[in-house]
């Protein structure tokens, strides 16, 4: 089952994890047969959103919700269940200065 490790930082801590140690991680999980996926995102100030509302479309600067953590980069990981993807979740190297938002991915289309 494919599991979205979402990781969050406060913004003054996104360099608190060297990049360096955040590829070897994905690189173990690529070795592993777990990583899917997985990505750095750009600071809070170049985000864009976009909404949809009674077909007209708003775009404003910056991220849907303003919040202490940000969204600093995710992690997509095959696990056995959600108990093994805690675990990888665990050795994710910004969880020792953020958190890691475990969620099972769900399938579109019919059940």
């Amino acid at each position: 089952m494919k599991y979205l490790c979402l990781v969050y930082l406060e913004e003054q801590k996104l360099h608190a994890v060297p990049d360096a140690e955040c590829i070897a991680c994905g690189e173990g999980l690529t070795n592993r047969g777990l990583l899917v996926a997985a990505e750095a995102l750009q600071p809070t100030e170049t985000a864009t959103t976009v909404r949809v509302r009674n077909g007209r479309m708003s775009v404003t600067d910056g991220p849907f919700a303003e919040t202490k953590e940000q969204l600093a980069g995710f992690y997509l990981i095959e696990a056995r269940d959600l108990n093994d993807a805690i675990q990888v979740a665990a050795k994710i190297p910004p969880a020792r200065e953020g958190s890691i938002e475990v969620r099972p991915i769900r399938a579109l289309g019919p059940a």
